[in-house]
């Protein structure tokens, strides 16, 4: 069996999108009908995302940490009690290619990190796209983490003690522990996935974060 885990907080515009991509992913050929389980973990959800995953027949766990790190977890413990061997990750605000799961299965690896795409730059200025497609590298052997667009090993995700409860970085700190522990760590750009440049990001320092920064430096150069 195979897990995927969505973190949500307040994610009613976007869950469904991301939920359908998910399905879709899972219903790969390349699969050979193994079993999928998509679970989405809600966190101090006060809008509709239990209900919008309710629709969708996910399975749905629930916290009040206001953490991403422990949803992350918190999804993967319960994929795991059901037997997963491998746990996809991704988020609410982003869609994964029909090919996600089984481009990350194929890299043969113990994880893999795979790149994501900015699904819209409205209402950014050029000067942040180019700065940003300057430094990102949608290339094999890349070196970016993103919880977006993330698969580990089960028994490689439990040898480290899988995510620590961080607000931000919680998968760079998963990254680094698997490196750390011999793990075999595919940097791949093979598993696409969309993601949104929203500046009402939920990870303090997260991808939201980054791109905010990027803003701010191309306004200062720019006055």
């Amino acid at each position: 069996m195979i897990g995927v885990v969505v973190p949500v907080h307040d994610e009613e515009r976007c869950l469904a999108a991301c939920l359908r991509s998910v399905a879709r992913a899972a219903a790969h050929p390349r699969l050979a009908g193994e079993r999928v389980q998509t679970i989405v973990a809600l966190d101090a959800c006060t809008d509709r995302s239990g209900a919008i995953a309710a629709a969708h027949g996910v399975q749905v766990v629930w916290l009040d940490g206001r953490n991403v790190g422990q949803a992350r977890a918190l999804g993967a413990a319960r994929a795991l009690e059901q037997g997963a061997r491998w746990l996809s990750f991704t988020d609410a605000d982003s869609e994964v290619g029909p090919e996600w799961i089984a481009a990350q299965l194929a890299e043969a690896a113990h994880c893999v990190c795979g790149t994501v795409q900015v699904s819209s730059w409205a209402g950014y200025s050029r000067g942040v796209r180019q700065r940003y497609l300057a430094a990102y590298h949608d290339r094999p052997e890349h070196r970016h983490i993103h919880g977006a667009n993330l698969g580990v090993c089960a028994q490689a995700y439990q040898r480290v003690g899988g995510f620590a409860p961080l607000r931000s970085h919680e998968d760079v700190a998963l990254v680094q522990a698997l490196a750390a522990s011999g793990a075999r760590i595919a940097w791949s750009n093979r598993p696409r996935v969309r993601t949104s440049a929203r500046l009402d990001y939920r990870a303090p320092e997260g991808f939201g974060a980054c791109l905010a920064a990027l803003c701010h430096s191309a306004q200062g150069a720019a006055a």
